[in-house]
């Protein structure tokens, strides 16, 4: 059973593994404790105390504040309960032109905007790019996941009390 350093975890995150070494890690034994590091890693890169529970996705987390869990990003800007859609609480820019897609997109490869809208979510803290999501006009705004945080830490008795302390 491998047991990766903080330091491994770490360069993993950042994309800065050799394939091989990359490889290695996906397609071999799990690491009983990368999730554990994983989390140590996220938190002593953010500037805030709340405890991470679990990632949502890059800059974005579901945290422990107070008796609360919410969404948080890396910069510490608070998009509420982490049961309510995020997104709703995200600066987004839509690109629905010929236009607007011409910024992103040449040619061919352009998606016709009667057909397709881009939509981009943006942090209101930071301004980093949270989510990019291709719709159709109109479309409601995608709620990606609901994680089931209970069941998880449940299942891991011994990751439940040092993350949650319980």
């Amino acid at each position: 059973m491998p047991n990766y350093t903080k330091e491994t975890i770490a360069d993993l995150i950042d994309g800065k593994l050799a394939w091989p070494t990359l490889k290695g890690i996906m397609t071999g034994d799990k690491d009983p404790e990368r999730f554990e590091k994983y989390l140590e890693i996220l938190q002593e890169r953010v500037p805030w105390k709340e405890r991470i529970l679990v990632p949502l996705a890059e800059h974005l987390y579901v945290v422990q504040k107070g008796g609360e869990r919410i969404v948080k990003c890396d910069c510490g800007q608070e998009f509420g309960h982490y049961r309510q859609n995020w997104k709703l609480s995200a600066l987004i820019h839509v690109r629905d032109t010929n236009e607007s897609l011409d910024e992103i997109y040449e040619g061919l490869h352009k998606p016709n905007p009667e057909w397709n809208e881009i939509r981009e979510y943006y942090c209101p803290g930071c301004a980093a790019q949270l989510e990019v999501e291709a719709v159709p006009p109109g479309y409601p705004i995608l709620f990606d996941f609901l994680p089931d945080i209970d069941g998880f830490y449940d299942a891991r008795p011994e990751l439940k009390k040092k993350v949650m302390g319980k």
